[in-house]
């Protein structure tokens, strides 16, 4: 049973990608995300085929499916800002994120869809969208899927609401874009799963909006701040304001357990195991291993 959940951190690629799947395995996971360049630079470095093909080669080695395998966009990139050029090469960044992500072999690209920064949202909304359009037609041909995390509302930041999401998804009419839920950014934004009755508000809202099947990943994050204060402070898992008891109460749902849960909590891959160990325990506890 412990292996038909899926689960794991956002995982270190410092000592190089290949060596991604065994690390993920070391901490007790059997998924991840990573950044596949650096995340605070516009340049991205091309990956040589023999580091992709060892990184090929240790995802068969270590069991872990591509479905289960998660790149996260850039810090730079804002799809929604009113900066002509920060949106321009935004939008180069990620079609060069999406396409070294297709070079691994793997299928999912996560991001923030931006800030407006103070040029309000509906401007913001139309941009994000304007600028989806582009990299979808750059990238049609790669078959990878653009994933829409939620995010804190806070600095103008859109898609705190799932509604927002749910709009730009309309909007682009592609069936190559799905759903990231965060359990820390919806904290801030009032999405209490501490409840059994937030859960289910929650997932019923998912299911009505875009189908539970969008839902590709969860980042499974505490909060350093109760819940409905947007801070964006990420905090271990029990050791925050969902606590152990809410996410208890959030892995109780079978909804939540289907999909792959990625650690973004404080600490390295030290700290990600022991915020694994945690996860583990609280899903024995369910019943569920």
């Amino acid at each position: 049973m412990l292996e038909r959940l899926r689960y794991g951190a956002h995982m270190p690629t410092s000592k190089g990608i290949h060596n991604v799947p065994k690390e993920t395995r070391e901490i007790g996971g059997n998924a991840f995300q990573i950044f596949n360049h650096s995340p605070r630079s516009w340049k991205v470095k091309e990956l040589e085929e023999a580091v992709v093909g060892r990184f090929r080669r240790a995802m068969d080695e270590n069991g872990i499916d591509l479905d289960s395998a998660f790149v996260h966009s850039g810090y730079l990139v804002n799809l929604a800002g009113p900066k002509e050029d920060i949106w321009r090469k935004s939008i180069d960044l990620l079609v060069e994120e999406v396409e070294l992500t297709h070079k691994l072999g793997l299928k999912y690209v996560n991001i923030h869809p931006g800030s407006h920064l103070g040029d309000g949202e509906r401007k913001g909304i139309e941009r994000i969208v304007r600028a989806l359009e582009e990299v979808l037609e750059r990238t049609r041909d790669l078959g990878v899927m653009i994933l829409l995390e939620n995010v804190s509302p806070k600095g103008g930041n859109i898609g705190y609401k799932l509604e927002q999401l749910k709009e730009i998804m309309d909007l682009l009419g592609s069936d190559r874009i799905g759903l990231t839920y965060d359990t820390c950014h919806g904290f801030d934004a009032g999405y209490d799963i501490t409840t059994k009755d937030g859960v289910r508000k929650l997932l019923h809202e998912i299911d009505s909006l875009f189908g539970l099947d969008k839902l590709k990943m969860i980042h499974l994050n505490d909060s350093k701040y109760p819940l409905g204060v947007p801070k964006d402070r990420h905090e271990n898992i029990g050791k925050g304001f969902i606590g152990r008891e809410g996410f208890k109460t959030f892995l109780e749902f079978e909804q939540i357990r289907s999909v792959p849960l990625i650690l973004e909590t404080p600490g390295s891959n030290l700290e990600h195991a022991e915020d694994l160990e945690v996860l583990k325990d609280i899903l024995k506890e369910i019943g569920v291993i």
